[in-house]
């Protein structure tokens, strides 16, 4: 009977596991094709992206409620129980991530309302920073179906190359916005959208943490990249 119990856990596990990979492969398909919008001018699949983070939000309910069910049942410890408390901060994380990639494509379509802007998007280079961005939520959803404490902590580490390609582009975008004040409009638009990718890899650091919890059973929320990569070659 014990037995029985414990492969019915593992499936319920396995199953929450599938769906944070399935919820994950959403946000990044949004992430990518809004900034796929962007980068081309093109208004057609902006209405899509934003219609399609209302089934991001149902898919975090569902699964928390999943995570609820399991506690109450199963009374989950160690591994399992960091595993099933760490799906519900994923989750969260991920539901915002949707959240960013529906601005982007609010913040693209406004610009592309007003005519294109394809000066400031290639000075900039906005696109790059998209995809490396797209880059580092997959690598992120790749280390925690794996548990791979490496890859988060090259997620982590990533982070800090998309903080500074923000404040490059601020700064581009502040001097276009005092040279030709005509430039403010679709200026700050893509600031909105450079910002939302800055947010969007804090999150994918937040998902590194967790898989980092998950596997090792230490919080390094706010030990730092060193302290978090010597956690990591911890044995």
């Amino acid at each position: 009977m014990n037995e029985h119990l414990s492969r019915q856990f593992d499936t319920e596990l396995d199953e929450i596991r599938a769906r944070v990979t399935r919820m994950g492969g959403m946000v990044e398909e949004q992430v990518r094709a809004a900034m796929s919008a962007f980068a081309d001018g093109n208004s057609e699949p902006l209405e899509m992206i934003i219609a399609r983070d209302a089934g991001v939000d149902e898919m975090e309910m569902s699964i928390d409620a999943a995570c609820m069910n399991v506690i109450a049942r199963r009374q989950p410890t160690a591994v399992d129980l960091r595993m099933v408390m760490a799906v519900g901060k994923v989750v969260t994380d991920l539901e915002r991530i949707g959240d960013e990639a529906k601005k982007i494509a609010r913040a693209t379509r406004k610009i592309l309302e007003r005519g294109p802007a394809a000066h400031l998007a290639q000075v900039l280079d906005v696109k790059h920073t998209g995809e490396q961005v797209a880059a580092m939520l997959n690598e992120v959803l790749d280390a925690f179906v794996r548990l791979d404490v490496e890859a988060a902590a090259r997620t982590v580490r990533r982070d800090t190359e998309i903080d500074q390609h923000f404040e490059a582009i601020a700064r581009q975008l502040i001097t276009y916005m005092m040279e030709d004040p005509r430039t403010i409009s679709n200026a700050l638009d893509i600031v909105f959208i450079a910002k939302s990718l800055e947010r969007i890899g804090d999150h994918c650091t937040n998902i590194a943490e967790d898989v980092v919890y998950i596997a090792k059973g230490r919080d390094v929320r706010h030990i730092g990249i060193e302290g978090l990569e010597r956690e990591v070659q911890r044995g």
